[in-house]
């Protein structure tokens, strides 16, 4: 599968997901909603955190604005059916995820994990997205062409991240804790249920 190799996954999503998914876009795009934000607010974290490297700040302030542009438009798309944009929800699956950047230490492997952690949920989101495109081609065909341009974006969006730890990490490290983290990363998609109402 060409796009699992690209993104490096160890895992392929439920296929019970997107067909429960499908059922429930309201939740869906409200969960969708706010993992953008989340996204952007990330960004800007490690912006505020590494002021110091000028890479760093000028690729993800670019990033942090697509990532706001995509809050936009899956608002607009509750809008269009006339959802409200709801509740923020608890994201176990980045919560867990999260729990495995090492605290302490050299600044630096602290940074590579942090940058390496965004870039499997911006893999898994693209994973998704995919899932939501074919699933929703015939059903919802505006939907799923909006997923479709998402899809790109989002495993644009794991290169850089993982591009940026190789510019402040030693790459061979990098690659090494990246296996690591994706071999994580299938354990923790494998013993979370199957929700209807979450992305991840």
């Amino acid at each position: 599968m060409k796009e699992k190799t690209i993104l490096k996954l160890k895992l392929n999503s439920d296929p019970r997901w997107v067909d429960l998914a499908s059922k429930n876009l309201e939740e869906i795009l409200v969960d969708h909603a706010y993992c953008e934000q989340k996204a952007a607010s990330t960004g800007i974290s490690l912006i505020v955190h590494y002021p110091e490297k000028e890479r760093l700040v000028d690729e993800l302030t670019a990033l942090v604005a697509e990532e706001w542009e995509h809050f936009d438009r899956v608002v607009k798309e509750l809008r269009k059916r006339n959802l409200p944009l709801g509740r923020p929800r608890r994201d176990e699956y980045v919560v867990q995820l999260m729990a495995h950047v090492r605290k302490g230490g050299p600044r630096e492997r602290q940074l590579m994990d942090q940058l390496l952690v965004s870039s499997l949920i911006e893999a898994r989101s693209c994973e998704r997205f995919k899932l939501l495109w074919l699933h929703l081609q015939d059903r919802d065909p505006e939907l799923s062409q909006f997923y479709y341009e998402l899809m790109a974006s989002e495993a644009g969006h794991f290169v850089s991240y993982v591009d940026l730890a190789k510019e402040y990490c030693n790459p061979a490290e990098v690659d090494a804790r990246l296996q690591e983290l994706l071999k994580i990363e299938g354990e923790i998609v494998v013993n979370l249920p199957v929700r209807d109402d979450r992305m991840h």
